[in-house]
């Protein structure tokens, strides 16, 4: 990638060979203990000497000693792309990229940037989720005239910009908001305000008990200005245009905010049933699509791509906990873990098809939970005391089925609650689901969301149609244009690269793929001190293991006899998972006469496999043994070289090498000691944001080859992105991920210290390094 030239930083060297002066001390290259401030304007009279003539006018003076010297330190300076740096190897191909161009009218307009205080009347600050788009969109609606009829786009949260300023630099307004979806008791409903019968829920909300004021203040912050829009698609990013593309990227959320969308981040989903997959369990998959401005080396894009996430199936409450809790009739559900399940989720009810947010359960049955009514009986108001069920059944005239002896839905307040019989209610769409999926649903997720290329692309530019970006007024007034049909781009098939097995025997790939049977390995393993272990697999054991080691000898491996081979107990087939794992392992302290190198592992089923997880951990986390798992329904001598192509890197051999590799013909690399590093941080899935996150580095060892790695895993706080533990001081050690790798680099490579560094991670188009004096994109 091209590095964008900005100013030169003071001290520091242009490409012409010059220096520039100021503000940095000579000596060390470091910023100067006393800086000056910059010299004053020359008065209009006043002509400058010339620096040569003065020097000259001080020839006669001895010059003054010259300071101490310093050792020099090294510079370094980012890698620019070469002139003639684009690569021409390979076969020419036109591709299509998933980014629609983008065309912006010069503008010398400027984005006002606001920023949002939401208060409540007594001035708490307001810190529910979701209410400030609702409480910004009714003070536009009501204060048109006074925001001079401007649009704006809202982040949601603290954020709003303007093309052009409000009327003030700081504004106040009071809005009122009719409350009507978050839960507020409804005057009829068991345990409302006043308990009385008559009437419905719907007319009752809308008396002024149900209102809500709010205090706005929208504070100038600072401008941006939409020319940078324009230095984007020119290529030439500042911070000013990530600042521009950023305020974009708000009006796309809250344009799809508009159609009703649920919004995760920068990705959109519609409520439409054709994108919803069932995993079970009362989970659906909702296929959406993420879209945001990006720069180009071609210009300014809107990149728009598939995405999925997980939400409660909608419908009938009880039809959500049959379907979650895996059960067939209400009577044997659990409704502490229901408790759990429907806690904050969002119904309507029948049928007044009001919205609640559920805070609970009742604690009695609806035939037997009690709250106290009041009615009119003449000119005086009276309190009685009635079940839910007669409430409803009696009062309101509505039939209950099977309500009677369940729980209630408690959608009120903590001491004011508001009961619902649970066959009333019903949850409403495009409500995430944030809890951990099971094996099961996560292999149901993938493989109902996977697609064809030609499919995806139907899918975008539906979707691109369904937005209506081009109707948006912020866009229309930021001058943006958006085309319709995908960037044609220019690609190269480059040749397969040809590998050398064991023997100096090369080979090419053919359709894809390396075949790997009848050959040597580069370097081989010995597979000694192993045992097998079979969880209730069906297969022919004996024969199995003689196949293996059959195959492995072809493949050059040293295969011993297992010592034994174990099988799980039938009992045990039922069995929690954690006692099979534990019941397992005490066979094999009882019938080995030690620690195992290796284990070889028959699982009963190829996908899902509940033992596959906990045995790994057992094995791996617990007593560092080597494993390799299989489900043997069909195993043939392919499937047996795959699987030893595994077995043997795991054990420290060397399946095949890159031909250039072992000709030291790698360009830069193979010439010069080179570490080559890769880095990426996981995180826990959705319903796990408590788990640590794990940040890993794997590295290149035993130059020049570089099909060998080692990895390190370290754990750091959860969801965090940024790699804390590349460099760990300890005292005057470092624990750092980055010291281990270069260790064990110069103990593999011959005592040789690497001249150069390549790091692979993703998302380095996200980031945005700063340097000192320059800002580049790494």
């Amino acid at each position: 990638r091209t590095v964008r030239e900005g100013p030169t930083p003071a001290g520091e060297d242009r490409r012409d060979g010059t220096r520039i002066a100021g503000r940095m001390d000579p000596h060390d290259g470091e910023p100067a203990a006393d800086e000056l401030p910059p010299p004053p304007p020359l008065p209009p009279n006043v002509v400058p000497i010339i620096a040569e003539d003065a020097a000259a006018a001080s020839e006669s003076e001895p010059p003054p000693p010259p300071p101490p010297s310093k050792p020099a330190k090294p510079r370094r300076h980012i890698m620019a792309r070469p002139p003639n740096g684009l690569g021409k190897k390979g076969q020419p191909i036109q591709l299509l990229a998933n980014h629609y161009k983008v065309s912006v009218k010069p503008s010398e307009e400027f984005f006002n940037h606001y920023y949002v205080n939401l208060k409540y009347e007594d001035d708490t600050p307001v810190d529910s989720k979701g209410i400030g788009r609702k409480v910004l969109d009714k003070l536009q609606h009501t204060y048109h005239s006074e925001l001079a009829d401007k649009d704006f786009a809202y982040d949601g949260e603290k954020s709003l910009f303007t093309i052009g300023a409000l009327p003030q630099i700081n504004n106040e307004f009071i809005v009122v908001l009719e409350d009507i979806g978050s839960g507020k008791t409804a005057a009829g409903s068991p345990g409302g305000n006043n308990g009385s019968p008559g009437g419905g829920d719907q007319k009752r909300v809308r008396r002024p008990y149900q209102a809500k004021t709010f205090k706005v203040e929208l504070n100038f912050a600072a401008t941006i200005p939409m020319a940078a829009i324009g230095h984007a698609i020119r290529g030439q990013e500042s911070e000013h245009s990530l600042e521009a593309l950023r305020v974009l990227d708000i009006i796309l959320r809250q344009h799809s905010a508009k159609q009703g969308c649920l919004l995760v981040r920068q990705s959109f989903f519609h409520n439409n049933p054709s994108s919803f997959v069932d995993l079970g369990g009362g989970v659906m998959g909702c296929r959406g699509f993420h879209s945001s401005f990006r720069g180009t080396q071609s210009g300014l894009s809107l990149n728009i791509d598939v995405s999925t996430t997980m939400i409660v199936k909608p419908g009938p409450v009880i039809d959500f906990l049959l379907a979650n809790q895996k059960v067939d009739h209400p009577d044997k559900i659990d409704w502490q873990k229901a408790k759990r399940a429907l806690k904050n989720l969002r119904i309507k009810t029948t049928p007044a098809n009001s919205e609640f947010k559920i805070v609970g359960l009742s604690e009695r049955n609806c035939n037997e939970q009690m709250f106290p009514l009041r009615r009119r009986n003449g000119d005086t108001t009276e309190t009685v005391e009635i079940t839910v069920y007669d409430y409803f059944v009696k009062n309101r005239g509505i039939e209950l089925r099977y309500s009677g002896n369940l729980p209630c839905i408690n959608a009120g307040r903590p001491k004011r609650p508001t009961y619902f019989p649970v066959e009333l209610c019903t949850l409403v769409p495009l409500q995430r689901y944030t809890k951990a999926l099971s094996t099961m649903q996560r292999t149901s997720l993938v493989e109902k969301s996977r697609q064809k290329p030609h499919e995806r692309m139907s899918t975008l530019n539906d979707a691109l149609k369904r937005s209506n970006y081009d109707a948006d007024p912020m866009l229309k007034a930021c001058g943006i244009q958006i085309a319709q049909n995908f960037t044609q781009i220019e690609g190269r098939v480059l040749p397969a690269p040809k590998l050398k097995a064991g023997n100096g025997e090369e080979f090419f790939a053919r359709n894809g793929r390396w075949n790997i049977a009848r050959k040597k390995l580069i370097r081989t393993s010995s597979v000694k001190r192993w045992s097998v272990v079979n969880f209730s697999a069906r297969c022919d054991l004996r024969g199995l293991v003689q196949d293996l080691k059959r195959v492995a000898t072809g493949m050059g491996l040293e295969y011993e006899d297992p010592h034994t081979v174990i099988e799980e107990s039938p009992s045990l087939r039922r069995a929690p998972v954690a006692r099979r794992v534990e019941e397992m392992f005490a066979q094999i302290k009882a019938k080995l006469p030690g620690a195992p190198l290796f284990l070889l592992c028959l699982l009963p089923e190829r996908k899902n496999c509940e033992v596959y997880g906990p045995w790994k951990k057992k094995c791996l986390a617990d007593f560092g043994i080597v494993t390799q798992c299989l489900a043997p329904q069909r195993v043939n001598d392919q499937y047996l070289s795959n699987l030893l192509l595994k077995i043997n890197a795991k054990l420290g051999g060397l399946n095949t090498l890159l031909q250039i590799e072992a000709a030291r013909a790698i360009p830069i690399v193979g010439k010069v000691p080179t570490i080559i590093l890769g880095m990426d941080v996981s995180h826990g899935q959705p319903g796990q944001s408590d788990r640590p996150s794990i940040a890993a580095v794997v590295s290149s060892r035993e130059w020049p080859l570089i099909s060998k790695y080692r990895a390190t895993v370290h754990t750091q706080s959860p969801k965090q992105e940024m790699m804390a533990s590349l460099f760990k001081p300890r005292g005057t050690e470092d624990d750092g991920l980055i010291r281990e790798s270069l260790i064990d680099f110069y103990t593999s490579s011959g005592k040789r210290k690497p001249d150069q560094v390549i790091i692979f991670s993703q998302g380095w188009s996200e980031r945005k390094p700063v340097y000192s004096g320059h800002k580049h994109r790494a």
